[in-house]
Formats: structure tokens, sequence, C-alpha cells
């Protein structure tokens, strides 16, 4: 039972890393993209995380944890940011070679409205809930950044990306709250949250968890396009070269 966690983030992480070689996604290849975006990502929510279980807005069972603690924050716990986000920025890569179709610009605007205005809109009215007004205000920020900053043509992806991933996110979520266990692996301070629930899953955790991949495919979006810039600029220049030698073996012939 102590590896309960453990095993949740494991078998997270396991099939995408596995396909991550299929010859036909070759999603390794961006991997230098992707450890980044990760990790960065993974400072903030950390932070946000240790913070958040110091004030006890939530907490862990110790019976499902092997009991190693990186501060005062347990090891599997630490794990979840890296194996949650290779997953879904796995299953997010894995749309764009299969589905070429995305929202319209008039209805990603929509859709991003909508999300800001409702974020928005829960961040205040919900402010004395630390989890709700957080998790919302967070999540107004990264989705107008990306929408009217970045002017991101991918948000429409991320968003079929999360609706898609909504069910294996229940059932990861679910098991952490303690759906099918006698106690929550994860707990949370009921004057903290709203407490709707989707079976054991706070409301919050689909927003959160919205705030945790789109933080990342920022980066990892970014940093894609910055690496694919620099191959296309630093490519003419070595056609020239190359042109410039062979201009050179013809004068010499």
């Amino acid at each position: 039972m102590k590896f309960t966690y453990l095993l949740i983030d494991l078998f997270s992480v396991i099939v995408p890393f596995i396909f991550s070689f299929h010859p036909k996604l070759k999603f390794y290849k961006s991997w230098p993209a992707l450890f980044p975006a990760m990790l960065i990502t993974g400072i903030v929510f950390i932070a946000w995380d240790s913070y958040f279980t110091h004030l006890k807005i939530w907490g862990f069972t110790p019976a499902y944890l092997t009991g190693i603690y990186i501060g005062n924050l347990p090891i599997e716990e630490i794990l979840f940011f890296l194996c949650i986000p290779y997953a879904c920025i796995f299953t997010y890569a894995c749309l764009h070679v299969i589905v070429k179709n995305n929202l319209s610009k008039r209805n990603q605007f929509i859709a991003s409205s909508l999300l800001i205005g409702l974020s928005v809109f829960m961040a205040i009215y919900f402010n004395r809930r630390s989890y709700t007004s957080y998790t919302f205000a967070g999540l107004a920020f990264l989705v107008f950044t990306a929408q009217f900053i970045l002017k991101a043509n991918w948000l429409s992806r991320f968003y079929i990306t999360y609706l898609l991933l909504l069910l294996p996110f229940i059932i990861v979520n679910g098991l952490l709250t303690g759906t099918g266990l006698s106690n929550p692996v994860v707990w949370y301070n009921p004057t903290q949250i709203i407490n709707v629930r989707i079976l054991t899953i706070p409301i919050e955790d689909i927003f959160y968890g919205m705030d945790l991949i789109l933080l990342n495919i920022m980066i990892y979006s970014g940093l894609k396009s910055r690496r694919h810039q620099g191959h296309n600029n630093s490519s003419p220049g070595q056609i020239n070269k190359n042109q410039i030698l062979h201009a050179n073996a013809n004068t010499i012939s």
C-alpha cells in the first residue's frame, strides 16, 4: 500500500514513454524542448505545492507513501509534476500528428474569452478559498497570455487535448483523492475549496490540471518554435557555404 502513489505516477507515464520511440511519432526528438518546459513548470508548481502543504490546504496520507520526502513534499508528489506533464504533452504531440483540424480562430477566441471570464469570476467570488482562488486566477492569467499576448495558434489544440485527457484525468485523480480507496492519497482542507466534487475529485483539480499542462505547453511550444527558427536560419548559411565550395571547385577545375 505504501507504493500506491508511486505506482500511480509510474503507470501514468510508462506507456507514453515507451511510445516516444515509435518511428512514426519520434517524440524523443522533442525532449530538448520538453524537459526544460517540465523543469521550469515543475519549479513553479512544486513551490506552490510546498506552500499550500505548509498551510495545510492539502496534505498526504502516509500509508500510501514510501516515506521519502524532499522538504515537506513526498517524492511521489515531486514525480507527479514530471510524469503527468510528460504523458499529457505526449498526447498533445500525438494529436498534432493525427488530427489536422483545429478550432477556428473565432471559436478559439470564444472559448478563451469564456474561460477567462469564468476564471476571473471564480477567483474573485471565492477569494477566501485559497485553492479555488489561486487556481482560477492562475488560469485566467495563462489563458489571457496565450490568447492575447502570445496569440498562440496551438491553443485550440490544447483545448481539444485537455478535453480528451479528462477521462484518464478522472481515473488518476480519482485514485489520488480516494475513489476506490479507504482513504485519499491526497486530502484537501474543506474550508479552502468549494466542495463540489466529481466522484471524490474537487472541481478545482480539473482547472489546476489545466494550469499545469497549459504552462508546460506554453514553454514547450515556445522552445520548439525557437529551435525550429534556429534550424531554418542555419540551413541557408550551410547551403551558401556548400554552393561557394562547389563554385570554387568548378573554378579550379
